[in-house]
C-alpha cells in the first residue's frame, strides 16, 4: 500500500507517517518504480504500535530502542508511569498553589513563598514542618520539665506526613498548612501558650485521666447550645458550674473567683481557630479520622464562663 492507503487506515496524517518513516520508527517495506514508498501489513501493524506508544507519551528514542533493540517493554512501561506520577504530583501541587492564589490573591512575596511551598519536595516539606517547632520550642524548658520534653516529643511525631501520591484534598491541605505554620501570630500564640503550661511560674501535672476525654465537655456544651441557652442566660450558670466543679475535682482546686479568674485567662490564650485548623489539616494529610470543629463550644463556654463569673 502506499502512504495514502496507510493513512487512511490508520487516521494517522501522511506527515506523521513519513516522519515516523524518516527517523526508522516505520521503515518502508519497499520503494516502487518512482521512488514512492511502500508498506505492507506488518508495517501496518508497527505504525499501530508506534502510535499507542506515543500516545502513552513514550519519546522517540525510547520507542526506537523498544523496536529495534529488544529492551524491555514492560520495564520501559514501569519507568515511564513512575515519571508520569511525577509529573501528575508536581500538577497537583501547582493546581493546590494556583487555587490558593485564587482564594486569597496575595501580594508577589506570599505569591513567591506559596510557589515555594508547592514545589517543595519531601525533604524541604520536612524542614519548613521541623523550623515550625524548633521556633515555637524554643523557650520551653525541656532540659528541666519532663512534661515539656514529652510535649514537644509529641508534636514533632505527629507531623505532617504528605504521601507519594496525595489526593487533591490532601495536597490543597499541605499548602494551606504550610501557610499557616509560617503565620508570626501563629507562632507567637503557641509560644505563650507553652510558656503558661510549662515555664518557671508553671506547675508541671499531667492531665487527669477522668477528663482527658473532652467529649464530655463539647457534649455538655453542645446540648445546652442546641436547647438555645446563651452564654448570658441563668442557665449557663448551672452549665457552668458542672463543668468547673469536674475540674477542680480533677485538679484539686477550690472553685471560687480566683480559680474562675485563671480559668477565663488559660481560656482566652487558647482558644484559637488556628491552633483547632492545624489539627484538622493534620488529619486530613495523614489520612487520620475528620476531627470535628469544637472551636465554638469553647468560645460559648468562655462567653458563659465571663457572664458568671
Amino acid at each position: 500500500m502506499n502512504i495514502g492507503e496507510l493513512s487512511r487506515l490508520t487516521g494517522l496524517p501522511v506527515k506523521t507517517i513519513r516522519y515516523y518513516s524518516d527517523v526508522g520508527l516505520v521503515p518502508e517495506a519497499e520503494r516502487s518504480h518512482a521512488n514512492y514508498r511502500r508498506y505492507d501489513h506488518s508495517s501496518l501493524v508497527r505504525l499501530e504500535f508506534v502510535r499507542t506508544l506515543r500516545e502513552l507519551g513514550l519519546d522517540i528514542a525510547t520507542i526506537r530502542r523498544v523496536l529495534d533493540n529488544g529492551v524491555d517493554l514492560a520495564s520501559v512501561a514501569a519507568a515511564h508511569a513512575e515519571a508520569i506520577s511525577v509529573q501528575i504530583r508536581v500538577l497537583r501541587l501547582r493546581r493546590a498553589a494556583l487555587r490558593a492564589v485564587a482564594r486569597r490573591d496575595p501580594s508577589p512575596a506570599e505569591l513567591e513563598r506559596m510557589a515555594r511551598i508547592a514545589q517543595a519536595s519531601a525533604d524541604e516539606r520536612r524542614r519548613i514542618v521541623d523550623e515550625f517547632f524548633d521556633s515555637i520550642f524554643a523557650d520551653l524548658p525541656t532540659a528541666a520539665s519532663e512534661e515539656a520534653a514529652k510535649f514537644a516529643g509529641m508534636m514533632r511525631s505527629a507531623s505532617p506526613d504528605l504521601p507519594d501520591d496525595p489526593t487533591d484534598e490532601q495536597v490543597d491541605a499541605w499548602i494551606e498548612l504550610a501557610s499557616l505554620v509560617r503565620e508570626p501570630s501563629f507562632r507567637d500564640r503557641l509560644r505563650e501558650m507553652g510558656r503558661r503550661s510549662f515555664g518557671p511560674s508553671a506547675s508541671p501535672r499531667s492531665v487527669p485521666t477522668e477528663i482527658s476525654d473532652i467529649s464530655w465537655f463539647t457534649d455538655h456544651i453542645a446540648a445546652a447550645m442546641d436547647r438555645g441557652v446563651t452564654p448570658e442566660d441563668p442557665a449557663a450558670a448551672a452549665v457552668v458550674a458542672s463543668v468547673t466543679a469536674r475540674w477542680t475535682a480533677a485538679f484539686d482546686r477550690v472553685d471560687d473567683a480566683a480559680y474562675r479568674t485563671e480559668l477565663i485567662e488559660g481560656l482566652e490564650l487558647a482558644i484559637d481557630p488556628r491552633a483547632e485548623r492545624y489539627w484538622q489539616l493534620m488529619a486530613v494529610i495523614n489520612d487520620w479520622p475528620p476531627i470535628p470543629t469544637t472551636t465554638h463550644r469553647w468560645t460559648w463556654f468562655l462567653s458563659a464562663l465571663k457572664a458568671h463569673t
